[in-house]
């Protein structure tokens, strides 16, 4: 991958899905599609604004079981279809710097063989964020994620 991986504040989930990377693109660049998969169920995204452009909003809302609510906003950095989309919670609409950043995320599709490679790299600004990412279930989250999304691109 082009993108350097630094193991002290990176995190990555990379697997090669039964499905071709433009339905995976379509999944992740459609709000009603992206909100059916985005999360581990029982969580839900319960609305979402996709902004396809440099500068444009990426905002999730996900709704846990207990009620619990986390609002979501970014900005996409690069958006290569159907290649790479690269978003930042570090800025948002405005190219105003946020409050609390989290992470920035760089999503790859690459074909390989009659499927695609999925890699998904989650930059963090310390290590300790990183830290927290992780213990927050980002490699089993992003799994059952992506398997929703494979269930769903599998019916497009």
């Amino acid at each position: 991958m082009p993108d350097e991986i630094n193991p002290v504040l990176d995190l990555v989930f990379e697997r090669v899905v039964p499905v071709r990377r433009e339905l995976l693109w379509k999944a992740w660049t459609t709000p009603d599609l992206l909100m059916q998969w985005f999360c581990p169920l029982p969580w839900k995204v319960t609305e979402c604004q996709l902004d396809l452009r440099p500068g444009g909003r990426f905002r999730t809302v996900m709704r846990g079981p207990a009620g619990e609510v986390h609002d979501n906003v970014g900005v996409y950095l690069e958006v290569v279809a159907p290649e790479r989309l690269v978003w930042t919670d570090a800025l948002v609409p405005g190219w105003r710097p946020a409050e609390k950043p989290f992470f920035t995320g760089i999503i790859t599709f690459t074909p390989e063989g009659a499927g695609t490679r999925y890699h998904a790299l989650g930059r963090h600004a310390s290590e300790a964020v990183r830290r927290q990412h992780e213990e927050l279930g980002f490699h089993e989250g992003w799994g059952k994620a992506l398997d929703q999304l494979v269930a769903l691109a599998k019916t497009l």
